[in-house]
């Protein structure tokens, strides 16, 4: 496998730790080591998320406004303009024939229908909340309004390279989906690739990227074995691209510094059949990392981070 196609030059540096190309090599070394992240996706302290990383603290999701902040350019396009009616994909164009199932994490309806997103699912290795409200700023802008702004960037970016893309909700739905719906979209699509974008709800000082891999599990209607290496692929080509795009290093508080966490307790991977990973693109508690995540340039850089990782696995 070659990754000078996605791992960032070796002067460049995180804005606020030290070289990304140690610990971007560091990601791509697990493409083959065994027990990177968490083995067997092994709960890390105090999740405040149904489907999401266990974050490093028990901070629990903002009941607060769900607003964003002050007014910035829709995410309808790449160039942030707002557009009623989106082009259908690019004929001809390096992703034409492929399937990508984009799941923006959460829906910002959650939070209004508090019963329905804690009634349980099967996950096949248990029992879980349907969803979650997800996290927020401390100033109120929600999870899952960055979660739909980025994923609606990523869908014009892949649909401007040919590919068809399907989206697990777009705002049209009251709460949710669940997180075995969520898994069923990507399955009935047969999608080459599909990624959950989130943003993490840890403690201040805890900064960064990571993406969560599935473990080996099997137990009811779950069962990753075909998964777990085209996965992996898939994430290591996601962080590489995300660390040249948005200059952002990988977490300093999980994946030991690879940007890699290997999870068997989120519904959303265990009954995935397709290549799945799930992508925290940084901690909304933190205030630096907070200001990246509510500016629309850094979400238009978020996005084509993912992008370019998805065409990387894609074509390869």
């Amino acid at each position: 496998m070659r990754y000078d196609d996605f791992v960032p030059p070796t002067s460049r540096r995180g804005p606020w730790r030290g070289p990304v190309s140690s610990a971007v090599a560091l990601a791509c070394a697990c493409l083959t080591a065994t027990g990177c992240g968490m083995a067997d996706g092994g709960p890390a302290p105090g999740d405040a998320k149904a489907d999401a990383p266990r974050p490093a603290s028990s901070l629990a999701a903002s009941p607060g406004p769900a607003s964003p902040p002050a007014p910035e350019p829709s995410a309808t396009s790449p160039s942030g303009a707002a557009t009623s009616a989106r082009p259908k994909p690019a004929s001809g164009g390096p992703l034409s024939g492929r399937t990508v199932v984009i799941d923006p994490g959460h829906n910002p309806g959650n939070r209004d229908h508090t019963r329905e997103i804690n009634s349980q699912v099967d996950i096949g290795t248990g029992r879980k909340e349907c969803d979650t409200t997800g996290t927020a700023t401390n100033a109120g802008y929600a999870e899952a309004l960055f979660t739909l702004d980025v994923s609606r960037r990523l869908r014009a970016l892949l649909e401007e390279r040919g590919a068809k893309v399907v989206l697990t909700q777009d705002g049209e739905r009251p709460f949710g989906p669940c997180v075995d719906e969520r898994a069923r979209i990507g399955n009935k699509a047969g999608a080459d690739a599909v990624v959950s974008v989130h943003a993490d709800g840890s403690a201040a000082g805890n900064r960064g990227f990571h993406v969560i891999l599935p473990a080996a599990v099997s137990g009811g209607d779950a069962d990753t074995s075909k998964i777990v290496a085209p996965s992996r692929e898939l994430g290591v080509r996601i962080a590489g691209n995300f660390v040249r795009t948005t200059g952002s290093a990988p977490s300093n508080y999980i994946g030991g510094d690879t940007g890699l966490d290997t999870r068997g307790d989120l519904g959303g991977l265990n009954l995935s059949t397709v290549p799945k990973v799930f992508i925290e693109c940084g901690n909304m508690r933190d205030p630096e990392d907070a200001a990246l995540l509510t500016s629309a340039s850094w979400r238009q850089k978020a996005a084509l981070g993912i992008a370019e990782g998805i065409g990387s696995y894609l074509k390869r």
